[in-house]
């Protein structure tokens, strides 16, 4: 007897129909049982966890993502994950609140984003040659308090008591990012 072939790629999910069957039918038959003993609040509550867990099973049965393998070791990662977001969502609060927890947190993501765009788009280095990087950034003579908060000579502030970057500023300085 000669064993059954792996599935290929091409097959995609028909490889995992047996499973998914059966998990429709464990499903279906929780539903049943949660229908029974507390109607159809019971049923809401089964169909729910069952997608929760749909979710997390695939979740964890997708591919790595092409961005993830690309990733230099000196860039911070990206948030892929729920927590990753709420850990920087939570560093933009306190940049905005702090000037020291955006010198430590959110400055160095924002000359990331600045010096890959000038790199990609303008061929300037924002390390090497800061004048042009500035002189980009901020054509206009409202737009110098920009460089203020990327300036990559800017030694790190470790008061604790003065504000962070003001919220219209961190708007205005993502608006000139975008527009690089």
């Amino acid at each position: 007897m000669s064993e059954p072939a792996a599935p290929r790629p091409a097959d995609g999910w028909r490889a995992a129909a047996p499973e998914i069957v059966i998990a429709a039918v464990v499903v279906a038959v929780a539903g049943v049982a949660g229908y029974a003993a507390a109607g159809l609040p019971g049923t809401v509550v089964v169909v729910a966890c069952a997608a929760v867990a749909a979710l997390v099973v695939l979740r964890g049965l997708a591919p790595p993502s092409a961005i993830g393998r690309a990733r230099d070791s000196d860039v911070e990662e990206l948030p892929v994950s729920f927590s990753g977001y709420w850990r920087k969502s939570a560093g933009l609060a306190e940049g905005t609140r702090s000037l020291a927890a955006y010198d430590a947190k959110l400055r160095g993501n924002l000359q990331h984003l600045l010096a890959a765009r000038l790199a990609e788009r303008r061929g300037v280095s924002l390390r090497d040659d800061p004048a042009a990087a500035r002189a980009l950034l901020c054509p206009r003579p409202r737009d110098q308090d920009l460089w203020y908060w990327v300036d990559p000579g800017r030694p790190a502030d470790s008061a604790a008591n003065r504000g962070g970057i003001p919220p219209r500023t961190l708007a205005r300085l993502i608006e000139r990012l975008e527009q690089l």
